[in-house]
């Protein structure tokens, strides 16, 4: 079974549709969160999304949109963007939001946005947080996203090692528990632009990370349209 992992789609249409496309043939679509929040289009993502008939979880910015959670925590910019998502969705975008959960566990692989132990809000950006992560799931994978940044911790004898994908990189799921993470599609913040996202081969056992160009400029004209901030349609291009 080949399954597109996606993540951090953060309402731009133009990025998702090149990574599905660039993914295909794939049998199954698994998202990991913050569908929407800053990018232009969040119900087009989202009936996409359905059409491509995607499951997953709930992010931090899909649960702000909804009301959920206070945006207290969130710097101006993502604040304004969340208020002005929230305006936007319909109320099928609204139930299909919200029939995400905080977390969820598909045969071997366990989803959270963040971290197992904090779903929502936690960032695995090393491996001391990933070593403080692997008892919080007992499937022998873990997928998340949140950092928009490609990485997969892995465990050997006890030990976490970090691995920093880059386009095309292979990685053999051979039985030791792993955090996988393929990047942010809609706002990668690792310095390349292209959208972020892998590929899942449960047959062959591996996942196959993969960069995507797409037209910025196409996402960052609907983003001045819609009034959201100069500083979320510029990094756009500068991959931070």
């Amino acid at each position: 079974m080949r399954i597109a992992l996606i993540s951090d789609v953060h309402g731009n249409l133009a990025a998702l549709d090149a990574v599905l496309s660039a993914l295909e043939p794939f049998d199954a679509v698994w998202q990991l969160g913050d569908v929407v929040g800053y990018g232009p289009e969040p119900v087009a993502v989202i009936r996409r999304l359905q059409s491509a008939g995607a499951v997953g979880v709930r992010g931090n910015h899909d649960a702000a949109a909804l009301g959920e959670i206070s945006t207290e925590w969130f710097n101006d910019a993502a604040r304004t963007a969340v208020e002005w998502t929230t305006g936007q969705l319909t109320p099928a975008a609204v139930e299909w939001l919200a029939s995400n959960p905080r977390s969820r566990v598909e045969g071997d692989f366990t989803f959270a946005h963040g971290s197992p132990r904090d779903p929502l809000w936690e960032y695995l950006f090393s491996t001391s947080l990933a070593r403080a992560n692997v008892d919080a799931f007992t499937s022998p994978y873990c997928l998340v996203g949140h950092t928009h940044v490609p990485v997969a911790f892995r465990e050997t004898d006890g030990r976490i090692e970090a691995i920093v994908p880059r386009d095309g990189t292979v990685l053999e799921l051979d039985g030791r528990r792993a955090i996988l993470n393929p990047g942010g599609v809609g706002q990668p913040r690792d310095g390349d632009p292209r959208a972020a996202a892998a590929l899942l081969d449960t047959d062959a056992r591996t996942v196959t990370w993969r960069r995507v160009p797409y037209q910025i400029s196409v996402t960052q004209q609907a983003m001045r349209a819609a009034g959201l901030p100069q500083r979320l349609i510029d990094r756009l291009e500068q991959g931070f």
